[in-house]
């Protein structure tokens, strides 16, 4: 039997691959033979052997003018990891009360509008390879609420905004691989957990409060997402479609 994980001949967009969980999606996929397009604001940190291409997510000619690059290098995109978001509203006037409609619908945007946007403008280039996959990047928090109880004075705390976008996405998947599958466009989804960014781990007591919420009794490693990623982006799971994979130590399963 062939190698079903195998992305050899595949050419993969990663939004926010320069990020913390970006990066190490890019190193999963070009380690299983993927040509990767990181298509960020920043470029890569320098362990991550990737294609660059400047992109504004948030700009609909900017994300154009990416997957037009990336088709010129490579002949073709296969398959869309959605990674890349923005937010406003954090910090002490993030909360119901206190957000303004400005920093709403900002963070909405940031959450799902980045995701609807690059669906729009890669499906064309999708139907000229006969079809492809699509990773919708969610969170934990578009299936449950932060507890307020653990953040505290963190600063690490989510709006409303973040939350609800996020859900969105999800519904957002759904409804793409609805009507995307006569197209041969699989869209599947994957929801994080708490993977903390390094910054945030130096907080010992917001971490030890991180792991007492999952099952496994720790945060997530950034490399444990990428298996999930992986899995949708291959050849491995194409008989999935509108799916969403958890990857968050159990914190939702309680």
């Amino acid at each position: 039997m062939r190698n079903l994980f195998s992305m050899e001949r595949k050419t993969v967009v990663v939004t926010g691959g320069s990020g913390y969980l970006g990066s190490a999606v890019v190193i999963g996929l070009t380690s299983h033979g993927a040509n990767v397009a990181v298509a960020d604001k920043s470029h890569p940190p320098e362990d991550v052997t990737a294609y660059f291409v400047p992109c504004d997510v948030s700009d609909t000619d900017s994300i154009r003018a990416m997957f037009k690059k990336v088709k010129e290098r490579f002949g073709g995109i296969d398959v869309l990891i959605n990674g890349a978001t923005y937010g406003a509203g954090y910090g002490p006037l993030g909360t119901v009360d206190r957000m303004t409609d400005e920093d709403w619908f900002k963070g909405i945007d940031g959450a799902v509008g980045t995701a609807f946007r690059c669906i729009r403008e890669v499906i064309p280039y999708m139907e000229e390879k006969g079809g492809g996959s699509i990773v919708n990047i969610a969170s934990m928090y578009g299936m449950v609420s932060p507890d307020p109880r653990i953040y505290g004075d963190s600063g690490a705390n989510n709006p409303a905004n973040y939350g609800a976008g996020k859900a969105a996405v999800l519904q957002l998947t759904r409804y793409c691989a609805a009507h995307l599958a006569s197209k041969g466009i699989r869209v599947n989804s994957v929801t994080p957990g708490p993977f903390p960014n390094p910054a945030v781990q130096t907080n010992a007591a917001f971490l030890e409060e991180l792991n007492r919420k999952t099952m496994l009794g720790r945060v997530g490693r950034a490399e444990e997402i990428v298996g999930a990623v992986l899995l949708l982006a291959s050849d491995a799971s194409t008989f999935m479609t509108g799916s969403n994979i958890v990857v968050d130590g159990g914190w939702t399963a309680w």
